[in-house]
Order: C-alpha cells, then sequence, then structure tokens
C-alpha cells in the first residue's frame, strides 16, 4: 500500500472536495457573483458598448481608454471574464438548489406531531381549554375543522399516565418553501438563458470549430469561409441591413475586433421603408414591408415588420431596429470659396467616393450622409442675458427658475430642408467632415442664410458658417461679393466711388485722406495688412488694429467710425462687382440684412478651411432598413425563469409557513386542551389568525390561567 492510498489521505482528499462543494453550493458565494454581475451589468448599461476605439479614446483619453479596454468594458456581455462569473454563477446556484431541494421536500411530509407537552407550553402563540367531549372525538372533530380550513392535519394517538392522549398536528403556507426552489431555479434559467443567447456558443466555434473574426475589407461575398458561421448556427444575435428593392440573407455578428458573417436560411427582399415623423421631428413609426425567400423552397412570404412587432420565419426572429441611407444617388455644386476656384458639379453615391484634384493636390471626396428632414427649434432670443430694460424683465426670469422641465417653453419647429454630409480627406489620410443645408434658413432676423457646417473628428459638434442668401435665393451674391474683396483692381475702384460719395463736393481736398482710411480699413478686413506681426483678418483684424494703434480713449469713436467706413465700401464693392457682372443692383429692402450678414460671414470664411462648400442641389433618396435577425433558444429558458422567479418571490414575501398543534389529554369525561402555533415570520396577521383559531377551536371562556 502506498501512501497516497492510505486511509487518512483518503479523507484528506474527501474533506477538500467537501470545503470547494461547501463553498460553491453556499449561498454567500452565490450572492457574491450576484453582485459582481450587477455592478459589471450596471457599467454596460452606462458605457456604451461596442463603439469604435477612437470614440472611447475621445472620452476617457489614450491611457484610461486602454485600461478600460484591457477589461474588456467596452463589451461587457461577452467579456470571458462576464460570461465565466456567469457560469459559476449557475454552478452555484443548482448546487444550493440541489443541496437544499431534498431537505425542504422531505421537510413538506413532516408534521412534527412527536412535539412534547413540555415544548407547546414555550411557545409564545399558545391557549388551554377543557373540551367536554373525550379526547380521540375531540381529535376528529378538530381535524375535520381545520381540513375544512387549509391544513393539512395528522393525527396521532399516545399513551399517558392519565390515559390515551391525542395529538393533532397541522400545517399550512408549505409553499413558502416551495418558493425558495422556485426562485433559486428562476436564477438558474435566466442565467442559462443568457449563456444561450450570448456569445458562448459563438465563441466555442472560434475554439472548436476553426471559426475566426473578420477585421478586413472588401465585398461581403468575397469574406473567406473561416470567417462565416452555418446556418445551422443554434444561437446568434446580429444586424442586417437591406436597401429598397434589393434583397440580403447575410447578417453581421459584430465582435470586439471584427465581425463575423452569419448566413440565413432566407433572404430578406425590402419593398419599401416607411417612417413618420412627429411634430418635434422625431420618427414616429419606422415599418418595412419585407418579402421573405425560403432558400431551401423558394417559397415566398410577404410581411411588415414594425418596431416592438418583429416577423418570425424558421424561428429566427426579425426585428426593425433603425434605418439608414440605400445609396442614394446626390448631385452636387462646389462653391469655390476663393476667387482662383472655378465652380463645377460633382455626382456620387451615399457610401461612396471620388477623387478631387484641387491645384497639384488630390482630395478624396467621400459621401457619407443625407437627411431629407431636419426639424430644428427656431425660438431663439437675441442675446442671452437678462436685461433689466426689457420689458418682458419678468418672463426672462422666470425661465430660469422653477421646475427644471417646463412645459410651458416656447418652440418654433420648423423644417429647414435636406441637408448633405461629406468627408474631405487629404493625401495623409487627414478627413475633415462637413455637413451643409440645402436651402437658405430664416434664422429669425429676416435674413436667410445658408449653413456650412464643418468639424474636426466625430466627437465634436459642427460648426456653422452662416452665408446670406441673395435676393435670388443663391450664394451667388455673397461668393461675387467674396472674390471682388480678394481682387485689387475691384477694390481700388470700390474705395474711390465711395470717397466721391461720401465727401462734400465742396471740399474735394478730403477725398484723399478718406479714401487712405477706406484702403487701410479694406485692406484689414481682407487680412493684406498684418497686425503687431499677426496675420488676422475680418473684424478681428480690426480689433487688433485699433487696440494697437489707438489710445484706449479715442477707440469708440474711432472704431465706430472705421466700422462705418468699411460697411459703406463693402456696399461699393458689391455694387461694383454686381455691374461687372452684368447682375441687377441689390432690392432697396434686401440690402441692410445682406450686407450685415456679408460683413459677419466675410469676417468667418476664412476659418472655414475647405476649398470649396458642396452644395446639394439634387438628390434621389434610397431608404434602407437595419434589421436585427435573432435565434434566441434561451428566450423561453428566460421567460419560464422569469414566471418562476415571480412565483417564487411572491411565495417566499406573501406566504407564510404556519404549523399547529393541539395536545388532547383526557380529562375525566372530556379532555384538556392544549393548543401552540408556530410562523416563519412575525406578523400582525399571526396573532389576529391564532385569536380566530382560538375563538374557532377552542370556544370554552378562558380563565387567567389560560392567557395566551
Amino acid at each position: 500500500m502506498t501512501l497516497a492510498d492510505t486511509p487518512s489521505s483518503t479523507a484528506k482528499a474527501q474533506g477538500r472536495w467537501r470545503t470547494w462543494f461547501e463553498l460553491f453550493s453556499s449561498m454567500r458565494f452565490a450572492i457574491a457573483l450576484l453582485t459582481v454581475i450587477c455592478i459589471a451589468s450596471v457599467i454596460g448599461t452606462v458605457l456604451k458598448q461596442h463603439e469604435p476605439l477612437p470614440n472611447y479614446v475621445n472620452q476617457f483619453g489614450p491611457f484610461w481608454a486602454e485600461v478600460f479596454d484591457r477589461f474588456s468594458l467596452y463589451h461587457v456581455y461577452s467579456a470571458w471574464w462576464f460570461l465565466l462569473i456567469l457560469a459559476f454563477l449557475v454552478l452555484s446556484t443548482s448546487l444550493c438548489v440541489a443541496r437544499n431541494t431534498p431537505k425542504i421536500l422531505k421537510d413538506l411530509g413532516v408534521y412534527k406531531e412527536n412535539i412534547r407537552e413540555q415544548s407547546l407550553r414555550a411557545f409564545h402563540h399558545k391557549a388551554q381549554a377543557p373540551l367536554s367531549d373525550a379526547p380521540e372525538a375531540a381529535a376528529q372533530r378538530l381535524g375535520l375543522m381545520l381540513a375544512g380550513g387549509g391544513w393539512k392535519v395528522k393525527l396521532q394517538s399516545r399513551e399517558t399516565a392519565q390515559g390515551q392522549g391525542w395529538m393533532v398536528a397541522a400545517k399550512a403556507g408549505a409553499a413558502n418553501k416551495l418558493g425558495y426552489i422556485a426562485a433559486h431555479s428562476a436564477i438558474v434559467l435566466v442565467c442559462l438563458g443568457g449563456l444561450l443567447d450570448g456569445d458562448l456558443i459563438v465563441r466555442a466555434q472560434m475554439v472548436f470549430g476553426g471559426k475566426s473574426i473578420y477585421n478586413g475589407g472588401g465585398l461581403m461575398a468575397d469574406v473567406p469561409e473561416q470567417h462565416r458561421l452555418s446556418e445551422r448556427n443554434p444561437t446568434f444575435r446580429g444586424n442586417l441591413m437591406v436597401a429598397e428593392n434589393t434583397a440580403s440573407s447575410t447578417a453581421i455578428l459584430s465582435q470586439s475586433d471584427g465581425i463575423l458573417l452569419q448566413e440565413l436560411p432566407f433572404a430578406i427582399e425590402l419593398k419599401k421603408f416607411i417612417v413618420e415623423y412627429y411634430s418635434t421631428g422625431m420618427p414616429k413609426l419606422f415599418a418595412s414591408d419585407i418579402v421573405i425567400h425560403d432558400k431551401a423552397t423558394g417559397e415566398k412570404q410577404q410581411a411588415r415588420v414594425e418596431v416592438n412587432k418583429p416577423a418570425s420565419y424558421k424561428g429566427i426572429e426579425i426585428y426593425q431596429s433603425s434605418f439608414d441611407d440605400g445609396g442614394s444617388r446626390v448631385k452636387l455644386r462646389a462653391v469655390p470659396m476663393s476667387a482662383a476656384s472655378k465652380p463645377f458639379e460633382v455626382e456620387g453615391v451615399i457610401g461612396g467616393s471620388t477623387e478631387l484634384i484641387k491645384g497639384n493636390e488630390k482630395l478624396r471626396l467621400e459621401f457619407t450622409g443625407l437627411r431629407t428632414i431636419n426639424v430644428e427649434n427656431l425660438a431663439g432670443r437675441e442675446g442671452g442675458a437678462t436685461d433689466v430694460r426689457a420689458v418682458d424683465l419678468r418672463e426672462r426670469i422666470e425661465d430660469r427658475l422653477g421646475a427644471g422641465h417646463k412645459t410651458t417653453s416656447k418652440k418654433e419647429l420648423r423644417n429647414i430642408g435636406p441637408s448633405v454630409s461629406y468627408k474631405l480627406r487629404d493625401a495623409a489620410g487627414q478627413a475633415r467632415e462637413y455637413n451643409n443645408y440645402m436651402l437658405p434658413v430664416d434664422m429669425g432676423d429676416g435674413q436667410a442664410v445658408f449653413l456650412l457646417g464643418v468639424r474636426e473628428n466625430p466627437a465634436e459638434p459642427f460648426r456653422y458658417l452662416r452665408l446670406p442668401a441673395d435676393e435670388n435665393s443663391s450664394l451667388d451674391g455673397f461668393v461675387r461679393l467674396r472674390n471682388a474683396l480678394q481682387t485689387p483692381a475691384l477694390r481700388q475702384l470700390a474705395v474711390q466711388r465711395y470717397a466721391r460719395q461720401a465727401i462734400d463736393p465742396q471740399k474735394p481736398e478730403l477725398a484723399r485722406p478718406l479714401a487712405e482710411s477706406a484702403t487701410r480699413a479694406l485692406g484689414l478686413f481682407a487680412g493684406l495688412e498684418p497686425v503687431a506681426d499677426k496675420s488676422v483678418w475680418g473684424l478681428q483684424a480690426v480689433a487688433d488694429f485699433m487696440e494697437a494703434n489707438v489710445p484706449e480713449a479715442e477707440r469708440n469713436r474711432a472704431g465706430e467710425m472705421l466700422i462705418r467706413i468699411l460697411n459703406g465700401v463693402l456696399f461699393e464693392l458689391d455694387a461694383v462687382a454686381r455691374e461687372q457682372a452684368g447682375a441687377q443692383p441689390l432690392p432697396q429692402d434686401k440690402i441692410q440684412g445682406f450686407m450685415s450678414q456679408s460683413v459677419l460671414a466675410l469676417s468667418d470664411a476664412p476659418l472655414y478651411t475647405a476649398p470649396m462648400a458642396l452644395m446639394l442641389t439634387d438628390f434621389t433618396q434610397v431608404q434602407a432598413s437595419v434589421f436585427q435577425v435573432a435565434r434566441a433558444p434561451g428566450k423561453t429558458v428566460v421567460y419560464l425563469g422569469c414566471a418562476l422567479l415571480i412565483l417564487g418571490v411572491f411565495a417566499m414575501l406573501y406566504v407564510r409557513e404556519r404549523r399547529l398543534w393541539i395536545w388532547l389529554a383526557p380529562a375525566g369525561t372530556g379532555s384538556a386542551a392544549l393548543m401552540a402555533l408556530s410562523s416563519n415570520r412575525k406578523a400582525m396577521d399571526t396573532d389576529r389568525e391564532f385569536e380566530q383559531l382560538r375563538g374557532r377551536l377552542l370556544p370554552m371562556p378562558q380563565g387567567p390561567e389560560n392567557a395566551a
């Protein structure tokens, strides 16, 4: 016999196994695992899942983004540690149920009729009274009464010194302990359903089935077989985008570092996508009229898919997830932002790209989006501060006081028309994103403007340049004025005309100094003259010039004069540019609004770094539906678990287990009854029930010595 075979070593091994079994089957261990899962679920709810990594870097910074990525916090529910904890929770709860269920089931058949009379006297709820009938007859009578009240009863005969006594043992509320089994079994079922519908089976196919994640590009049809899952895959949840009048049968399963393709046993053809909007611009209805084509039989089945109203085919649920552009065709007109460029037109498809040439530099134009409806709230006020001289002072103050959610806030919702978004990518791969509106928008001051948005990265909001629309609701007037501002001959001609019209004919000697001042103001505004060795333009250049060259006491007066000169010269410059182009003069009712907005737009235009603005002129919209297709065998298991959880919690909280004993001892021609009641939960209902039972079962008057 070796040392390993000795009884002591066997006992130690059994002791270790028992220790581990006690740990895994203990309720404390299960609660600890459940707590960790709850914390992880909170993280997965608060932190957006499956976003591109650059979004997390922009939000948290490079260091914390990498730390969170190492712990798989960007895909919590498919992380290996989450699935491992879930599996251990299933194991722990299953062992706990298996360990305690036999005891509970055995206890359901135990009435504890062997309890002694002295033990009954120690109960909190107890009473005694003499009965006129013999112990056996009294036991039969009381047993029938209790059975009629829903109690389970067992009678026991005992021999005593005074004669034959009877014990009536009854119990009720056994469902309380069944609730324990139901609730804990529900946890097991819900966790099993989560494991079945999670990534566990997909990961198993990757480990044992030779499947791998695809992180390349190209057409979906060119993806190799090792990146595709079979139609017989028992569980999956993926997305499928289908454009109108097209069909698709391959869903995309997003993974942390790529995708997997899921083949479906049918193809989904989108006949029409329907979207309706509320007055606020929020979508009210998503609906897709589809045709399901069975690959095996060729059968066709029509269906409509709406939000919260999925279609089902061969055990696969088809949900309406969202909608997207399905490849709309757009026609854009390039509006040059400098006099050196010429306008041109370009066509493309949303999702596609084309090459543009800017001098010796090539730019890649990527068409990223088309929105045909843009509902915005245009009920803004001029100025954000409260003005004590304003007649609506009370209203302005109340806007900043009171409830956080104000139902009486003013709104002016208006559809401001279609918009197109695109990216311009240079040879180095750097790209800026632009979003331009097709139609001019009246922002409330009477002057319509074209909104041209730009941002450096997707994490930033768009910053909009407002270009004034001319009398023909086009950008031609502004483009003509900006080109004239960049043309020396036209600037000189505008200065001369302004000087002739602004001075008194009887004081011709003032023409030259005024022309010099106008030339200086126009040169500063156009960015032709550096200020304090800095290259600035627009109104900022004028302000810097005043600060550097004019004493502080005289800046207000000098600034007003310089701005008046600048506005006058720009008006003459617009007139000169119109004459050169053969256009009609600016209408009188449009002069003030157009010129005021033009000054602001010319001052901000250099910040719009693109060489041209691509304005939407025409489009042919093609809608696409994004479906979520799911085969979820765990759904039925989860539903069953939820039903058991409701029943179990209800039974444990609202069902009280009660046990009742009545000892009947011989006493002359009758019997002496001693009754006691126990409950697993102290409550006022227990006191009330005991009083009712005493009144029904022991109706004899009670003396002081029989009080409970």
